[in-house]
């Protein structure tokens, strides 16, 4: 492999790796304000048990994600300085607030909530949680701006004497169409595997009690949690569901390849045809020659554009278009317009298979607790183990169709991943990096898992009543 194929490998490994603890950041801090809020309005000792013991999960999982999250922003300076140099005017700007606003909002307001316990007042303790799930979502919402640019770059005008973009309206970038219905979609995902973790460790912990002959207040906190942790899958799928169907509808407008890719049609359909959509194909490994096994006529045509009789555009015709309009610049200049098909067809159905397999998981553990009813056959620890394992799954199969889907662009219609690359940088400086920063993440993985499960494994921590903490004792925190 060269340089631009390990660049690209690792930085799809950092990417997707840092997305494990991303959605569950997001989708857990907000189920733990709401708990925390509700024991200080109802006093229920069961709402301030869960409360500290999600939030105990979230705090071992938010460490993870602040380490494997810095590695990603270094890259661009190691590997891709050409890009970082065309567009850092621009790409930098929602990074920086990333950093500086989002991010320091987060890791400060979760320090006053782990240590704040009997120091500040509760409503405020409380509070701060929430202050938390903000800035979870604010650093989202930057970053996304930063992705949207790539996937559709607005705001901005390309300076022909230094060669480089600049800023011209940072608003447009942050009110980027491609932003404003993928944001939606990103945050609706990650309260699906939010929801989908609750659901999981409650129902596992409401059979393990029922089969132990626990304290029935237990089974009853537990219960609860399996429910809420249904309701917010449900609640947060259809959700996933409605805001995709909006972003699908702006990326037909704005990336026609993508959508286009993503069916594997390659050849548009005739005046007055619609496009179908299909859920089994079996083809080439390129994606060449599809045969439909399982196809839904006009389906994709409402997904592009609304209308069942809406006309989406092939690959071929859409490739030669490409050819025409980007073939003359050393910039824009590519092999081939189209993105890797198998690989974005995949994705695109895994993404959306996941999110569907979860949203039925929540209605059945609502109808299975139904009544002081549980579940106690064997077969139902498989779904709780594989439930938020492929919610988490479904998120990075949506990363991957966007940004595969994306290719040959880094940033679409103004440069190429191939131009991208750093020009001073060899394959073994990328080969030793790559394999350190695997080697190193395997490490923090396995603490994390342990960590979780060992967690999962005690559960909710019999209740104490809150009490004011003298202000000479130490500030403790530890597993």
């Amino acid at each position: 492999m060269d340089v631009l194929d390990l660049a690209r490998w690792q930085f799809a490994i950092t990417t997707v790796y840092h997305y494990f603890f991303v959605p569950v950041t997001i989708g857990l801090s907000t189920i733990v304000a709401r708990y925390h809020s509700r024991w200080i309005r109802t006093r229920n000792e069961d709402h301030l048990r869960m409360a500290k013991f999600l939030g105990k999960l979230f705090t071992i999982n938010f460490a993870l994600g602040l380490v494997t999250g810095i590695v990603r922003e270094f890259q661009f300076g190691m590997n891709w300085s050409t890009y970082s140099r065309f567009v850092g005017d621009i790409f930098g700007a929602p990074l920086a607030l990333e950093a500086l606003l989002a991010f320091f909002l987060e890791s400060t307001f979760l320090g006053l909530w782990i240590f704040g316990w009997g120091r500040i007042p509760e409503r405020l303790h409380a509070a701060t949680m929430w202050i938390v799930h903000i800035g979870t979502v604010l650093s989202a919402y930057f970053i996304l701006a930063a992705n949207s640019f790539m996937q559709h770059p607005v705001g901005y005008r390309i300076n022909e004497t230094t060669g480089r973009a600049e800023m011209a309206d940072f608003w447009a970038v942050l009110t980027n169409p491609v932003q404003l219905v993928a944001f939606p979609h990103v945050i609706t995902a990650c309260y699906l595997v939010g929801g989908a973790l609750v659901m999981a460790v409650g129902l596992h912990k409401l059979r393990q009690n029922s089969a132990k002959g626990g304290p029935s207040a237990d089974r009853r906190m537990y219960r609860h949690a399996a429910r809420l942790g249904a309701v917010v899958v449900l609640v947060a799928g259809m959700g996933v569901a409605i805001s995709g169907d909006l972003q699908g509808k702006v990326m037909t407008e704005v990336q026609p390849m993508k959508m286009a890719a993503a069916e594997a049609l390659y050849e548009t359909p005739p005046a007055g045809e619609c496009a179908p959509f299909s859920v089994l194909t079996v083809a080439g490994l390129g994606g060449e020659n599809p045969k439909h096994i399982i196809e839904i006529p006009c389906l994709l045509s409402f997904l592009g554009t609304g209308s069942f009789d809406g006309q989406v555009q092939g690959i071929t015709n859409l490739e030669n278009e490409y050819r025409a309009s980007f073939g003359d610049s050393e910039l824009t200049r590519a092999d081939t317009y189209v993105p890797p098909i198998a690989m974005t067809y995949w994705n695109f159905r895994l993404m959306m298979a996941t999110g569907f397999f979860a949203m039925a998981v929540g209605a059945w553990v609502l109808w299975a607790t139904r009544k002081d009813r549980i579940p106690l056959q064997r077969w139902v620890f498989g779904l709780i183990v594989l439930t938020p394992i492929s919610t988490v799954l479904g998120n990075s199969f949506g990363w991957i169709f966007t940004e595969v889907g994306r290719q040959p662009w880094v940033v679409f219609g103004e440069m190429t991943t191939r131009t991208a690359v750093s020009p001073s940088v060899g394959t073994a400086d990328v080969w030793t990096s790559m394999l350190v920063f695997t080697a190193l993440y395997g490490g923090p993985a396995v603490v994390e898992v342990r960590l979780l499960l060992d967690y999962i494994r005690r559960g909710a921590e019999p209740f104490e009543t809150p009490r004011l903490v003298e202000d000479d004792q130490p500030l403790e925190f530890s597993y």
